[in-house]
């Protein structure tokens, strides 16, 4: 699959070989069919390339792989030692450390890409397998920066590729029964969604580690540093604390966000936001005489966002709480009953009445718990059984133009900057503003989305889009 060209017509490779053999030069393309019943023929796979082959990269690897459709043909890893697991498990797969040197020199030979780096290169990486017609799978959040967000939501419409976050509970059941009983009015429109996670589960609230250490052999740390400004190497950051560094991940709210805002912003159909305020703890070093390091994402925080109201419906308001903040418990739930799940939980409001999940949109219940048993609700939204994975890698045999998943960028992008805009809200809350004064305490954001422009603090402009360090670009 990974040399066939596009015509006008956008035919997958698998609708071609179903109708033609090719002969050319005295090499035949056989269909399937011809193979034998549960073969599938080298030139009919889906040709992955894994940028980021470690960690989270070596999990969904693995997971593509499960599919006969599909070919782990290149691996792409900056640190050797991570990506020692799935070297061994695709011994075949040619190995880089640069994705750009191998995007360069095997773009002819790929079908379609997964990014599984940190936080910081998801964008520059993503955006050049699109440009080059590449299908792509990224992880959670879709991007370091809503402005990133925006250009790979505009970018895979261009290129048209198929595309997938990796939010995995947005192919599970639990989220379309919520959309079925919405839908169905059970408990009114929306006014209220509360959204608490148990993370950070690494360290936040301090600064960066002073002095530098050895770079190990196997680390490229410059490649690994990506688009992010110079910082000298230091082990703490590695393999997995960096999700507490603005620079390069995006603390407890970009983490899981994505897992636990999506089964109420698919529910209930939320778009952008138009405001935003905060809190955060240990910021006021005077005060308390607790430390606040600009530089790390917060020890704990709670975000307030707010969505306009669709079609004559109420206004929406997302209140998101993480480091051991969770919302009061409903009335509607017994003592004894739980709250949402060990990750944390979600809880939506309507008029009429409210519903609860757990992380990745498990475990739905209406509140009191007992109505659940009570109400039936027909189906109506299509299950996705081969699960997320496998639903991005047949959506890519299938084609742009035939393609379904559940977390396209279409949706992703919206998802992701309201997560980011409540990042942009915490990078600000101590930012002086022109007339020298700091920024403590719940000042509301004014959110203007088609422009990506805060209207009322224009310092806080500056966490939509930051500077790249060069040599590095998006477009």
């Amino acid at each position: 699959m990974a040399q066939k060209k596009k015509n006008k017509q956008d035919f997958s490779r698998r609708s071609f070989l179903k109708n033609t053999t090719i002969a050319a030069g005295g090499f035949f393309i056989v269909p399937r069919s011809v193979l034998g019943r549960g073969f599938v023929a080298p030139s009919d796979k889906l040709t992955i390339a894994g940028i980021g082959a470690g960690g989270k990269g070596n999990s969904d690897l693995r997971e593509f792989s499960k599919s006969p459709n599909v070919n782990i043909a290149f691996l792409c890893d900056v640190d050797d030692r991570q990506a020692a697991d799935s070297v061994k498990r695709f011994p075949k797969a040619k190995y880089y450390k640069d994705f750009r040197e191998m995007l360069s020199k095997e773009a002819k030979n790929i079908d379609a890409v997964s990014v599984s780096t940190p936080d910081n290169t998801h964008a520059v990486a993503a955006m050049a397998a699109m440009q080059l017609g590449k299908h792509v799978y990224v992880q959670k959040p879709m991007t370091h920066d809503i402005y990133e967000a925006r250009m790979l939501t505009e970018a895979a419409r261009k290129y048209k590729v198929v595309t997938q976050m990796g939010n995995q509970g947005s192919s599970g059941d639990g989220v379309r029964q919520m959309q079925e009983w919405y839908n169905a009015g059970l408990i009114g429109d929306a006014t209220e969604i509360h959204v608490w996670t148990n993370r950070p589960v690494w360290p936040q609230g301090m600064g960066n580690p002073k002095g530098k250490d050895e770079i190990p052999k196997e680390l490229n740390w410059d490649l690994w540093l990506g688009p992010a400004q110079y910082e000298e190497y230091h082990k703490e950051f590695l393999p997995f604390n960096w999700r507490g560094y603005w620079a390069y991940g995006t603390g407890a709210l970009g983490d899981m966000g994505c897992h636990l805002i999506d089964p109420a912003f698919k529910t209930v159909g939320l778009g952008y936001p138009s405001e935003v305020e905060c809190s955060e703890g240990a910021v006021f070093e005077k005060m308390w005489n607790a430390a606040y390091y600009p530089e790390s994402c917060p020890i704990s925080s709670s975000v307030k966002l707010k969505f306009p109201g669709k079609n004559g419906k109420p206004d929406v308001k997302l209140y998101w709480m993480d480091g051991g903040i969770i919302p009061e418990r409903p009335d509607e739930l017994g003592p004894n009953e739980r709250m949402g799940g060990d990750d944390g939980g979600v809880i939506i409001t309507g008029t009429k009445g409210k519903m609860m999940c757990e992380c990745y949109g498990a475990n739905p219940t209406l509140l009191p718990t007992t109505r659940t048993k009570e109400v039936n609700v027909p189906q109506t939204l299509a299950r996705v059984p081969e699960g997320h994975y496998l639903q991005w890698v047949n959506a890519c045999i299938a084609g742009f133009g035939n393609a379904v998943t559940s977390s396209n960028f279409d949706y992703a992008g919206p998802l992701t900057e309201t997560i980011l805009m409540g990042n942009l809200a915490l990078r600000s809350y101590l930012v002086k503003g022109p007339d020298g004064k700091g920024f403590p305490g719940r000042k509301k954001l004014l959110w203007d989305a088609q422009n990506m422009k805060i209207t009322n603090f224009d310092e806080a402009n500056q966490y939509v889009k930051r500077e790249y360090r060069s040599g590095w670009k998006l477009m």
